[in-house]
């Protein structure tokens, strides 16, 4: 049992360090409104939504980029992307999902609202 305990502990430090690369990479690039959703009371297969806007479909892309980069740097590989859209960019990253969204999209979709049950956390950029 103590293994599992530390093996637990382990993936949640780097969980956490994954969600604030990401949170660090769209902050770099001035993403808006950027949220970090915590799902593991609410969901059995994601830890984290990580939504942010981009006010402009280049700024969508280059956030995205960003994203990708700044994680592959540190150790980390992007299982899938659904897009790339000028409205709605999905980066699968296992247990963390990045959400980078049009202020429109952002609206339609209300991802925060389709999640309330989840925690908001406070992530502050580095």
């Amino acid at each position: 049992m103590y293994k599992q305990e530390i093996k637990e502990r382990v993936n949640k430090i780097a969980i956490a360090k994954e969600v604030q690369y990401i949170v660090d990479a769209l902050d770099d690039k001035r993403a808006v409104d950027i949220v970090v959703l915590d799902l593991k009371e609410v969901s059995e297969s994601l830890e984290y939504f990580i939504i942010a806007s981009g006010e402009s479909s280049l700024q969508i892309n280059a956030l995205e980029q960003h994203v990708k980069e700044h994680l592959r740097e540190n150790g980390y590989r992007v299982n899938g992307i659904e897009g790339p859209s000028q409205k709605w960019i999905l980066m699968d990253y296992g247990f963390t999902v990045v959400h980078i969204m049009s202020p429109e999209a952002r609206e339609f979709y209300d991802l925060e609202g389709l999640w309330a049950d989840a925690e908001s956390l406070e992530v502050v950029p580095n």
